[in-house]
């Protein structure tokens, strides 16, 4: 299973995520690409896998990513090997933005598509500015951008409500659990269950 979590910059998908991740087994996370800079507590290869604005082209021209998108400045992508990386097993999470979910919306109609929406647009910008890793500018552009991503909630399948995090967290976990449990997500599971039957 596929399940894109998407949202404004600064809405809380890389906190709830890391929360779920401690929570729920058989479940990764794929690692975008990303020419933007390392901020001070990321590590490449876990937030991001950082690579030069060049290289990034290279990847968009040999047909590498299921999206990509030009973001705050910066571009950003999922590789298609990445999502498809059968040995590593469960479902998959990408973490992305609301252009990119589009992209993957046309090309991956089975994934499951979840927004994070915070509170208010005065939380947002709190949330940004206490974070210190992003320029005034940065902060500033990342605002102007959310005013239009929050507009394209009705593109998704759920929405959580980031007020709470314990609670943004748990509605995440019952979006996960919630599609696990789907008579199609379990046949597997179940054509043994229903031979004892036979």
């Amino acid at each position: 299973m596929l399940i894109v979590v998407s949202g404004p910059s600064g809405s809380g998908k890389s906190t709830i995520l890391r929360h779920v991740f401690k929570d729920i087994r058989r479940l990764r996370f794929s690692v975008s690409h990303t020419t933007r800079a390392r901020r001070p507590s990321e590590q490449d290869g876990r937030e991001y896998h950082f690579v030069a604005k060049e290289e990034f082209k290279r990847m968009i021209a040999r047909d590498k990513f299921l999206e990509w998108a030009e973001v705050h400045g910066r571009l950003y992508g999922t590789s298609k090997a990445e999502v498809a990386a059968k040995g590593r097993g469960g479902d998959v999470v990408l973490d992305i933005d609301v252009q990119g979910a589009r992209q993957v919306r046309d090309r991956r109609p089975d994934a499951v598509f979840v927004f994070i929406m915070p509170p208010r647009a005065g939380e947002l910008r709190r949330r940004l500015k206490e974070r210190s890793e992003d320029a005034p500018e940065a902060v500033r552009r990342r605002l102007r951008n959310a005013k239009t991503e929050v507009r394209e909630v009705g593109l998704f399948d759920y929405v959580v409500l980031n007020d709470k995090l314990d609670r943004a967290v748990l509605e995440l976990e019952a979006v996960i659990f919630s599609l696990r449990c789907r008579t199609e997500n379990r046949m597997a599971e179940l054509k043994p269950i229903l031979a004892s039957f036979a």
